[in-house]
């Protein structure tokens, strides 16, 4: 097997070589390993009422703060603070907080929780606003993750990602584990179990469903998983391989890569299982394709120069315009994807041997690495564009790893005992 057929199948081997311990759904742990240049300080008073709610929402509003490497908790005491009650903005300037949270957590008579916060600007004195959030107890983490989003886009100016959610595969024995969980890697849920190796999921557009490849019936199908139903359909059985799904923007497309005609070529399928027709015509392998935020182009990676390197082509196939080169720096780059924006994409370059996570500035063509380790693959933007989600390995085991697109803040996502692969980003929830 060539190097370039295995990237179509995403390190198979691999993964499936590695073994894994744990629980059936363990939680991936969260480290935050570096920070900011400079940090935002705000204090979020613990909420009145929520020490008799099943979730410490404050104090979950406060982790997400501190993960995203951008803000600094002060100390803001023991004591709940309501929106209503009467807040001393002036002290909390003093005591170091250019931003102080008040809120509630009560629970309603229908068995709902509501959750309501108040934001203050303690520089200029005055409130940013707040929302009143209801919930069912299970949906109080989420809850607590949009308060922290909405802190994040009042301050920051842009919109936060704690309420987006993660997928990814935990190897736990001889089982494969698609799991999701949210953003902080808690609440996880188990969306499929199976003998065989699972790999490459990507999120719907709408964040309702997951595509992914399975090994269930001893070769790579592609499936479409509807997470709120559990029904999966199957996209793409084509003779051979079928792999690397992408969804178009609009959610109606998948493109695939497929080995049906021999040598692996990317298609396009409808999300329904129909429609199939082939978008690259060489001879060489093209594989990895992921579609640009418009919706006009399809980033591929193909060795058709020789070594591996990222291409774009017409989302519409190369039958429409010929394909283009993207990458120059390094001779072996794969595993594209372009940020929300349309400007940066990223990619996995081979580096003195090892394998690093790089970000290129699409417009100029300047590329900058973003890691230090030597393991790294499957990258994923966050919804925003700041944050790249992506698998590496840290002391031999697989983990997953979080870093913002200026290389400063870093987290590290693990399983105790186990090994985690494959993590794809999910957008923004309605």
């Amino acid at each position: 097997m060539s190097l370039m057929t295995k990237l179509g199948l995403r390190t198979l081997v691999a993964s499936c070589l590695i073994t894994a311990g744990g629980a059936a759904n363990a939680q991936l742990n969260v480290l935050v390993t570096g920070v900011g240049s400079t940090q935002f300080p705000i204090a979020t008073a613990n909420f009145a009422g929520e020490a008799n709610s099943p979730e410490q929402v404050a104090a979950i509003v406060r982790a997400d703060l501190q993960r995203s490497g951008k803000f600094t908790n002060i100390d803001a005491g023991g004591a709940p603070v309501s929106e209503n009650d009467s807040v001393d903005l002036g002290s909390w300037k003093a005591k170091g907080a250019n931003a102080f949270v008040a809120g509630s957590v009560n629970k309603l008579a229908n068995g709902q929780y509501e959750v309501r916060f108040k934001l203050y600007d303690t520089v200029k004195g005055e409130s940013l606003g707040g929302l009143v959030l209801t919930s069912p107890a299970t949906g109080l983490r989420m809850t607590a993750h949009k308060v922290a989003d909405y802190i994040y886009q009042k301050l920051l100016g842009d919109r936060g990602v704690f309420a987006t959610r993660l997928s990814y595969v935990i190897k736990t024995g001889n089982r494969f584990q698609l799991q999701v969980s949210d953003s902080d890697g808690q609440d996880a849920h188990i969306a499929l179990s199976s003998p065989e190796p699972i790999i490459s999921p990507a999120w719907s557009p709408d964040g309702t469903k997951v595509a992914y490849v399975s090994f269930e019936k001893k070769k790579p199908i592609v499936y479409v998983h509807d997470l709120p139903t559990g029904r999966r359909v199957i996209i793409s059985d084509q003779k051979g391989n079928n792999s690397a799904p992408a969804w178009s923007p609009d959610g109606r497309t998948l493109a695939v890569a497929l080995s049906r005609t021999g040598n692996t070529q990317i298609f396009a399928v409808n999300a329904d299982g129909s429609g199939l027709r082939r978008l690259t015509q060489g001879t060489t392998i093209d594989t990895e394709p992921t579609y640009s935020p418009d919706g006009r182009w399809i980033y591929f990676t193909s060795d058709r120069g020789g070594q591996p390197q990222i291409y774009k082509m017409p989302a519409q196939g190369e039958s429409a315009g010929a394909a283009q080169r993207v990458t120059f720096s390094g001779n072996y780059n794969t595993s594209p994807k372009v940020s929300p924006d349309g400007k940066q994409l990223a990619y996995i370059s081979r580096t003195g041997g090892g394998f690093k996570l790089y970000i290129q500035d699409l417009q100029s063509g300047v590329a900058t690495a973003l890691t230090d380790t030597t393991h790294d693959e499957s990258p994923s933007f966050a919804a925003n564009g700041q944050y790249l989600l992506y698998a590496t390995q840290v002391n031999g085991r697989g983990v997953l790893a979080a870093v913002s697109t200026d290389g400063r803040t870093r987290q590290i996502l693990s399983v105790q005992g186990g090994t985690v692969r494959e993590p794809s980003w999910g957008p923004f929830m309605q």
